[in-house]
């Protein structure tokens, strides 16, 4: 070994942690190697802190009934509303959430990604008017040519390709142009205004709203204050996107997920 640590396998997060990881890493020479004991004692400590970490994580998933854990797929628990005249769905832009409610019971509450400060995600109150299970964009998409299918825009599609829109599956729309549908939650801004959910939670989502149904867009929403702080956020949103062969295939929407409600009613909010 000539004195020199390599490859040392690090999982805890903390910046005091991070600082004996840099020493760790570096590779420089010591005057000893490390003793066992001295090994085992630090691999225990980093044991403790990722099984505490897991067991926070646990806790606060239990809290609102959905999984953020990376060893499972992101869901949230929707429930079946007992009057579907009686739902509202609430934006919260500052906490990027959605909550929809019938009354004082919580349908469902899961992340959002907003749209940047360039392309911001309206506020007001407004209606669900059209819904569209197999929504393709009108803007952004792929040029699907003989040879090549490239992305771009509608307005610049070669001539000799068509254009095909990037999906948005589960459109919910509630302004003209804006509207709900599954992408990638990331947990900043970065729609182009749109509000995306989980492809996970999406369907469940398209199931509750209906045209008619009121939308609040707000700063911030009462629920903020109790469901909204332990709601999980998506783990995936940097995930690679599918071949761009599948994106502008039929079979794109065919393999998403279908809603299912809970069985049991839709809890009260705290």
């Amino acid at each position: 070994m000539n004195g020199i640590i390599k490859q040392v396998e690090w999982t805890a997060a903390g910046r005091d942690d991070q600082a004996v990881r840099r020493s760790l890493l570096s590779p420089r020479r010591f005057d000893r190697l490390p003793l066992p004991e001295e090994i085992s004692g630090l691999m225990m400590f980093v044991l403790a802190r990722r099984l505490a970490s897991l067991l926070t994580a646990a806790f606060v998933c239990g809290l609102v009934s959905c999984s953020s854990i990376s060893t499972k797929p992101y869901d949230c628990k929707a429930y079946r509303p007992a009057n579907p005249s009686a739902v509202q769905i609430k934006v919260s832009l500052a906490n990027s959430m959605v909550y929809v409610v019938e009354g004082n019971r919580l349908l469902l509450a899961t992340a959002t990604t907003i749209g940047t400060p360039e392309n911001p995600t309206p506020k007001g109150h407004f209606k669900v008017f059209q819904k569209i299970a197999d929504k393709r964009s009108n803007t952004y998409g792929f040029h699907a040519g003989q040879d090549a299918i490239r992305p771009g825009t509608r307005t610049q599609t070669p001539s000799g390709a068509r254009y095909v829109g990037y999906p948005m599956p589960f459109w919910v729309e509630f302004s003209p142009g804006y509207g709900f549908h599954a992408g990638c939650v990331w947990p900043m801004p970065r729609s182009h205004g749109c509000l995306r959910i989980h492809k996970n939670v999406a369907p469940k989502f398209f199931a509750l709203a209906q045209e008619g149904t009121p939308v609040y867009i707000a700063d911030h929403q009462p629920e903020d204050a109790t469901i909204g702080r332990s709601v999980p956020r998506p783990t995936d949103y940097a995930d690679p996107d599918p071949p761009a062969s599948f994106l502008i295939s039929d079979q794109y929407f065919a393999q998403l997920p279908q809603a299912l409600f809970e069985e049991a009613p839709a809890p009260l909010i705290p």
